[in-house]
């Protein structure tokens, strides 16, 4: 008979509502032990491969929900020895980003593998060596070669928080820039893509020349721009009073830059809104 035992009140009713959602068949008893917290057995007398695969996935989800947490936050501070709290909130997030996320960026961090999957695998493999248990004794045990994929990618996390502190200093040393300089032109369009299209008031499409030529006339070099560089150096160049940006995305990396430079400068539209109808079709 399979018996399972969990310290922790909130793990196990955790358990128990994860396991009975998708398995209504499964029946237990479910006591209090006096050493080892609540035990959990299972009434079947063979530990079927679809009673063990319930139970090892559950086990997961439950770790998942309620310890990883504690496991990441404990590396960041034991094993890379941040003590900033809002550092290791952070890096936290973007951990869980990297693990869980679904965008191509962190499956492409973590190699498109499914870490609840080989979580689950640990599990499975305590299980197949003994029908008796202990969800706490695993995890403080056995679960090393999951840790140390943590470690890895608790350290890509810290490398992408390295990044966007460096963006944000960047950001801040252009906001400054830009703050200090004199305004240039009254107003700027501009409408999203892979390269920002610049449109002045009257609707005439800037060249690339044209940009360029302004790009000249200012010392981008000692703010870290290039003058072949096309979407936010014409910018500071031109010190625009006003910049109305036309697209569909706000979160796109060039134009939350931009937004965050020139912030209240900055008005954002859906591109229908763009008023310039014949160079929008050209």
């Amino acid at each position: 008979m399979l018996e399972v035992y969990f310290e922790s009140d909130k793990e196990v009713i955790s358990f128990c509502e994860h396991l009975f959602r998708s398995h209504r068949q499964i029946e237990l008893n479910w006591k209090t032990d006096d050493r080892w917290g609540n035990h959990l057995q299972f009434k079947e007398h063979v530990a079927t491969k679809e009673l063990m695969d319930a139970i090892t996935d559950t086990m997961a989800n439950v770790f998942m929900t309620h310890r990883l947490s504690t496991m990441v936050n404990r590396i960041i501070q034991e094993y890379y020895y941040y003590t900033n709290k809002e550092e290791i909130e952070r890096i936290h997030d973007l951990t869980y980003w990297i693990i869980t996320g679904e965008d191509e960026e962190s499956k492409q961090l973590r190699e498109n593998k499914n870490h609840h999957a080989f979580l689950k695998s640990l599990f499975t493999a305590s299980l197949k060596e003994s029908l008796v248990i202990h969800f706490d004794s695993i995890v403080n045990f056995r679960l090393k070669p999951f840790k140390d994929k943590l470690i890895y990618f608790i350290g890509l996390a810290i490398d992408e928080f390295r990044r966007e502190e460096d963006h944000q200093a960047f950001v801040d040393m252009l906001r400054a820039y830009v703050e200090k300089k004199e305004p240039g032109i009254p107003v700027i369009h501009i409408l999203q893509g892979s390269d920002f299209a610049f449109f002045t008031k009257n609707g005439k499409r800037m060249t690339n020349m044209e940009l360029r030529v302004l790009m000249k006339q200012e010392p981008l070099y000692i703010i870290g721009l290039h003058d072949n560089e096309f979407n936010l150096a014409p910018l500071i160049a031109m010190a625009p009073e006003k910049l109305k940006i036309y697209g569909d995305d706000p979160s796109e990396p060039k134009t939350l830059t931009v937004i965050n430079v020139f912030q209240e400068k900055v008005d954002f539209e859906p591109v229908s809104n763009f008023p310039f109808t014949f160079n929008l079709n050209k």
